[in-house]
């Protein structure tokens, strides 16, 4: 597993990568269909210009398997949030995401020190809950009515965000919890 910027080189993986599993018909969330792949990475490299987002392919054995970013970056706070993550179905539920988040929490911590680190998902986004809670993260509070939908399966509908955070003072237990989680898969 590797994280590299990402860049339109990546394209054709990732339209490979979203069509296992066709990701962009889930209600609760943004993903790209594949025609609007060239649109959604250009949109992410605009945002890094803009300095709100760094944006990464996610690669395995050398092609990418998905997307994921910081974002929502605060640097007089020092915060950043973990976010629009997606990755190919066959990889979900296996250790890629949380080899990806060790590499993406050992960053900000030690390198960015930040003081908080955010992840946000829909109330309804039952597998990313999991997924964060599985990490370590803590749920701050619920945003209820936080944003309109605009999925074409939801439009108008109204989204419930979730907001989780893993503290600097946590990261050593976190790294632990992480570090005994990807040692058990490598033995498996």
């Amino acid at each position: 597993m590797a994280l590299v910027p990402l860049s339109l080189k990546y394209h054709d993986d990732l339209v490979e990568a979203v069509k296992d599993g066709e990701l962009w018909r889930h209600w609760y969330t943004f993903i790209p269909t594949p025609e609007k792949m060239n649109d959604e990475i250009l949109r992410r490299l605009k945002l890094h210009e803009q300095g709100s987002m760094l944006p990464f392919a996610v690669l395995r054995d050398g092609k990418a398997v998905g997307m994921t970013t910081y974002m929502n970056i605060d640097a007089a706070n020092k915060r950043v949030e973990i976010g629009s993550t997606w990755y190919r179905a066959n990889v979900q539920r296996s250790s890629l995401n949380t080899q990806c988040k060790r590499l993406l929490l050992a960053h900000a911590f030690e390198q960015l020190h930040c003081i908080a680190v955010e992840f946000r998902t829909h109330f309804f986004n039952q597998q990313s809950r999991k997924a964060i809670e599985r990490l370590g993260a803590k749920l701050d509070g619920i945003l209820r009515n936080h944003a309109i939908n605009t999925h074409p399966d939801a439009v108008g509908a109204l989204r419930d965000t979730c907001v989780y955070s893993i503290l600097n003072t946590e990261w050593p237990s976190v790294k632990a919890h992480l570090d005994y989680q990807l040692s058990r898969t490598r033995k498996a």
